[in-house]
């Protein structure tokens, strides 16, 4: 019997997808509407992190399965390739994010905020539609 390793990537895309739209539809709006404006900060940098360090290991597990099955569409490649890529990036941008806060840069802090969320936005884009694209 020969292993399915699409249902693990499709898997992996719909984990990916599942946390982002939690954060983002369920968490966020719950922080700020329901939590003491002194405690947000530190639900938002405690969760936000783990997020971020979920989308990179998922990208790099999409990216390893995506080898072992072979070269059948560089589509896949593309979708770990990009959800690694955007998770580690976002990621490595949190201390600097957060430091632009503390210290009142507004415009620092627009600007690094605004990466993670376009290059989170771009992750679950392509995690939702990338199976559609796979011809066959």
């Amino acid at each position: 019997m020969i292993f399915d390793f699409a249902f693990l990537q499709i898997l992996i895309s719909g984990i990916v997808s599942g946390f982002i739209l939690f954060q983002s539809a369920f968490v966020a709006p719950t922080v700020f509407k329901d939590v003491p404006v002194d405690s947000r900060a530190l639900i938002l940098r405690s969760l936000f992190p783990k997020l971020f360090k979920s989308m990179t290991t998922a990208g790099l597990l999409f990216v390893i399965i995506t080898f072992l099955q072979g070269p059948s569409s560089m589509i896949p490649y593309l979708v770990g390739t990009i959800t690694l890529t955007a998770g580690f990036v976002c990621d490595s941008i949190v201390g600097k994010t957060n430091q632009a806060r503390d210290e009142g840069d507004d415009k620092l802090f627009a600007n690094l905020h605004r990466i993670s969320v376009i290059l989170t936005m771009i992750v679950l884009v392509v995690n939702l539609f990338w199976i559609f694209l796979i011809k066959g």
